[in-house]
């Protein structure tokens, strides 16, 4: 009796302190996980039609892009699946924009300034709460670790006792006096609720905390510690045998291995002994399915990369597949639309239950204020 009464204490002064991150957290989270969707239904430029000719190179499309973008010079070129249009990207501390090309004729269908962009600003909330991100991070982070404790200590208390309450735990009593049908939305749903939202939690977690994405892969790998993110680098000495358009020659060759249906990343290099790096996403929309090769800048040759993100994602082991699939589980989209509503009604749930949660201790609260006089000690006082 004692531990579940610590339970309960634990479970409330951890909502109170977590209470309004978590309802942000959790509404940003239903945003957020159908963004593919609604960028598709409601952002046109996003689609060319298709035709039965030769797309153009990034060499060509690069440079129609820059004319956009004041003279900077572009960071990555995403060509869609058939039927897309080709994204050209350009981002720094404070800029992030994105020009959007026919892939056939190179017509510019929009230029968009991305710190602005809707689902940009909803995930730099879910992120970072708007603050600076050495800020809100730690601080978005810490409430995910603080609603990790609370699903498990509300399995705990949602844990009936017999047989005889077990049955009014798994269902919310509609036609019942206002307190206690939210006290069966906080803890029915908040039941039900938990085996979906305890990944996204974790998953939250991997991307909050550094020494949290180390334990997991840790565990994943058996014992095996998390590598270091790191992309070869191109060869300085030998600059003389500089091949003319090398990025085109590299497309050209992973055009080849990718299919109508698949998309294809240019990430050029960023500094003089960086390399260019192509990425073939077998299942655009999502991001874990993807291969990764690397090139020299200078000469083309193929480059061997190290770590999680490197080479195919069929080849991969399973802890870097995990650690891959982080971001898609976190949004349900690595089960695509029904992990997706899953991730939504989830997200929706556990913004209510700060909601739900602070009712019932507000109820309780002004209950023990008003103590009733019972008949007895009024008859002795009369």
């Amino acid at each position: 009796m004692r531990f579940k009464k610590t339970i309960i204490k634990i479970h409330l002064w951890l909502g109170l302190a977590s209470g309004l991150i978590v309802v942000l957290l959790g509404i940003t989270g239903c945003i957020l996980a159908f963004e593919h969707e609604i960028r598709m239904v409601t952002e046109p430029y996003h689609f060319a039609k298709a035709e039965e000719k030769q797309v153009l190179p990034p060499s060509v499309l690069k440079q129609i892009a820059e004319k956009q973008l004041n003279g900077k010079a572009a960071n990555s070129i995403e060509y869609g699946k058939s039927g897309d249009a080709v994204s050209v990207s350009y981002y720094d501390a404070n800029n992030y924009k994105i020009v959007f090309l026919n892939p056939y004729s190179g017509e510019v269908l929009k230029v968009k300034n991305m710190t602005r962009d809707f689902f940009r600003i909803v995930l730099n909330g879910h992120f970072y709460l708007w603050l600076p991100p050495s800020i809100g991070q730690p601080v978005m982070a810490s409430a995910t670790l603080i609603f990790l404790i609370m699903l498990i200590s509300g399995i705990i208390l949602w844990w009936p006792k017999n047989k005889a309450a077990r049955k009014q735990r798994f269902a919310v009593k509609w036609n019942a006096k206002w307190k206690r049908t939210n006290y069966d939305l906080h803890n029915v749903l908040g039941f039900y609720m938990t085996w979906v939202a305890i990944f996204l939690a974790i998953t939250g977690l991997i991307m909050g905390f550094e020494w949290f994405a180390k334990s997991v892969y840790w565990v994943s790998s058996a014992g095996k510690e998390m590598p270091a993110y790191y992309t070869p680098s191109s060869d300085l000495i030998d600059t003389a045998g500089h091949k003319a358009n090398t990025t085109d020659i590299a497309w050209q060759q992973m055009m080849q291995k990718k299919n109508s249906n698949e998309a294809l990343s240019i990430f050029f290099a960023a500094d003089p002994s960086g390399a260019l790096s192509i990425n073939i996403n077998h299942r655009p929309g999502t991001y874990y399915n993807t291969d990764s090769y690397y090139f020299d800048q200078y000469s083309g040759k193929e480059l061997k990369g190290k770590g999680t993100y490197a080479g195919p994602y069929r080849k991969a082991s399973v802890a870097d597949k995990i650690k891959r699939m982080n971001y898609d589980i976190h949004v349900g989209a690595v089960l695509g639309l029904p992990g997706k509503i899953l991730a939504f009604f989830a997200s929706l749930i556990a913004a209510s239950l700060p909601v739900t949660g602070f009712c019932i201790w507000w109820g309780k609260r002004k209950k023990k204020k008003f103590v009733p006089v019972s008949a007895a000690i009024v008859k002795t006082l009369i």
